[in-house]
């Protein structure tokens, strides 16, 4: 197999993966959109404050999938005088998007919702405790079977045989680990408010109701700050994976007129684009020109995700 056709092999997985993570926010968008009704109405039928928490959690995560929608569109923008090196940021922007909605619109209105529930128990009390939880498990299956499942799969592909937390701080792809952290944080909010509701119907007593809505706010406001602390890492600047940074170098070095690689500068444009800056010492009476276009050459070839590549050829 001739370098160019490996090379079109790669891209053509750079595309797949990006497409995949592209159906994993659709899938999600639907399980959480059509889960955020049938919850609103439990909530409003059974009077539960954990019920009303995970309705908002849904509205959450629905307008999160819309954000993250939106930031794919955005990144795949052509680079324009204004944007040199694209729009690919675009994507942690809406990703940040993300925690703060989650943080806001799930997390403080669950604690709020919780507060009064423990504060207020007569108010909004009603009935439907089998219809609550018939609804929760629907919306589990949902979550799981089109959400969680996919989306695991996809990021198991793509860890191989690093640990998980490994792949979660590498990895560039932020749509993935949103959604995968989403997915997670709501199957678990699922089983919490299903407690709640169990445990304030045996007692009698909405203060394990009112619990479990302040649990579930707890839960969002931690996964939110993770994803926030991840989003602006990669907003501000992020390096290339060590992998990437490797295979980066060891390109450069395989070129016969490179002597040494004096330093090399990395930047994640977006989760398949790499910005890379070396300085480059080559040997005595090499065309530069040249050199610097077969340096270019065989960085593309070890890491098709470099986009946008400057060599700057400095003295041995």
């Amino acid at each position: 197999m001739s370098p160019d056709s490996r090379l079109d092999d790669v891209l053509h997985t750079i595309a797949a993966v990006a497409a995949n993570s592209k159906r994993l926010i659709i899938l999600a968008l639907i399980a959480n959109g059509s889960i955020a009704i049938t919850k609103f109405i439990a909530a409003g039928i059974s009077g539960s404050a954990a019920m009303l928490a995970e309705a908002f959690h849904s509205v959450a995560d629905t307008g999160n999938q819309l954000f993250l929608l939106r930031g794919d569109a955005v990144s795949r923008y052509a680079a324009t005088t204004t944007h040199p090196f694209g729009r690919g940021k675009s994507m942690y922007f809406w990703s940040f998007m993300v925690a703060v909605v989650l943080f806001v619109g799930g997390a403080v209105l669950s604690i709020w919702n919780g507060f009064q529930r423990i504060l207020h128990p007569g108010d909004g009390h009603g009935e439907g405790l089998a219809f609550a939880l018939i609804v929760l498990a629907i919306s589990a299956a949902f979550e799981i079977g089109i959400a969680l499942v996919p989306a695991i799969r996809e990021f198991n592909r793509i860890r191989g045989t690093k640990s998980a937390w490994r792949t979660i701080r590498e990895s560039k792809d932020s749509a993935l680990i949103i959604v995968i952290f989403e997915d997670v944080a709501a199957t678990i909010g699922l089983a919490i408010a299903a407690i709640g509701l169990i445990l304030a119907e045996v007692t009698e007593n909405v203060f394990w109701d009112g619990l479990a809505s302040i649990l579930i706010g707890i839960l969002l406001a931690a996964v939110a700050m993770v994803i926030a602390y991840e989003m602006q890492s990669l907003l501000v600047g992020e390096s290339a994976t060590r992998q990437d940074r490797t295979s980066i170098r060891l390109g450069i070095l395989s070129v016969e007129p490179v002597h040494h690689v004096e330093r090399l500068l990395t930047m994640q444009l977006a989760s398949h684009e790499i910005l890379v800056n070396a300085d480059v010492a080559f040997d005595p009476d090499v065309d530069e020109v040249a050199a610097i276009a077969m340096v270019e050459e065989s960085i593309r070839k070890a890491c098709p995700s470099a986009t946008q590549i400057f060599i700057e050829p400095v003295p041995r």
